[in-house]
């Protein structure tokens, strides 16, 4: 099967439209539905993707079949202007694993129980924190330590309580690439006897980079064989791989849902590498351009502005 992606791009007027992701370009799909009916995708263009996660084996098959035309020359597509795209779909719940990679967690100063005495450390982001490709990362006035973590989002299809371990991953519609923008001087407290406010330091707006586009979960083998990558101004800042989380995909998964029902669109963000800024004391300023990116999936820019 030819990599493809699955896109949302402004389309106007409050109007937002499917779009297919080909060799890193993305293309309308909307004019194509007068000739070739797709109805799970035209239910996207008219309801957004987030009503119709649950049908997602539809719109997976609809989207590959017009990858496969399009890759063989039997379709013509028109291409959407990058500066159209917007993020994939707005997420009504956000679950996000802190601590998940070891060396994270040493640079973070946090020590860690074995995994076998332990379990994931599951917050949950705003969704008023998502922002999409190119839009700015906007630093609170409240902040001096804004820093950057690029993080592998498995996007749920299937929803479910109690999803074993063995078949968690079957509940992945796609995987995409998450920012946990996080206010390192917001997150901690000392007027509480509690010492983290995760909530505080992670869910101001714009502080979850989302995208830049969803990657059908059949075009990843393995998600714990991805590589991770996160540049500052072309510096790279953070460099490895999905491979040394602690907890995979389908453990924080088969963990979630045995808390709760995971519904169609929920997304959760699984941890970052070491890297971040506040490893070495260096934050985002007004400026910077950051660029999170993950192996068979692509890259996330966004510039930093302000408040």
């Amino acid at each position: 099967m030819v990599w493809h992606a699955l896109a949302t791009c402004d389309a106007g007027g409050g109007h937002y439209a499917p779009a297919l992701v080909l060799d890193g370009k993305a293309y309308d799909l909307e004019p194509l539905f007068a000739a070739h009916p797709s109805p799970a995708l035209q239910a996207v263009a008219a309801r957004g993707l987030l009503s119709e996660f649950g049908n997602w084996p539809a719109i997976a098959s609809e989207l590959a079949r017009i990858a496969g035309q399009a890759q063989a020359g039997t379709l013509k597509l028109g291409p959407v202007a990058p500066s159209r795209l917007v993020q994939p779909f707005t997420p009504h719940r956000i679950f996000a694993t802190a601590s998940n990679f070891i060396e994270h967690a040493n640079e973070m100063g946090t020590v860690l129980a074995a995994k076998a005495e332990s379990a994931p450390y599951v917050f949950m982001k705003a969704s008023t924190s998502v922002v999409g490709p190119d839009a700015p990362i906007v630093l609170p006035a409240v902040s001096k330590q804004v820093d950057w973590e690029v993080e592998l989002a498995a996007v749920i299809g299937q929803g479910g309580r109690n999803i074993p371990l063995d078949r968690a991953l079957d509940h992945v519609a796609a995987y995409t690439i998450m920012n946990d923008i996080s206010a390192r001087d917001m997150t901690r407290r000392n007027d509480y006897p509690f010492k983290f406010d995760w909530f505080r330091g992670k869910s101001f707006d714009t502080f979850g980079p989302f995208g830049p586009w969803l990657v059908p979960a059949a075009l990843i083998d393995d998600p714990q064989k991805l590589k991770l990558r996160l540049e500052v101004n072309g510096k790279t800042m953070q460099d490895d791989s999905t491979a040394a989380m602690i907890f995979t995909v389908a453990e924080q998964i088969a963990y979630l849902s045995s808390i709760l029902t995971l519904q169609p669109g929920d997304v959760i963000a699984t941890g970052t590498p070491n890297g971040v800024g506040m490893g070495t004391n260096t934050y985002l300023k007004p400026g910077d351009d950051v660029v999170a990116s993950i192996e068979r999936i692509g890259s996330l820019r966004n510039p930093v502005i302000q408040s």
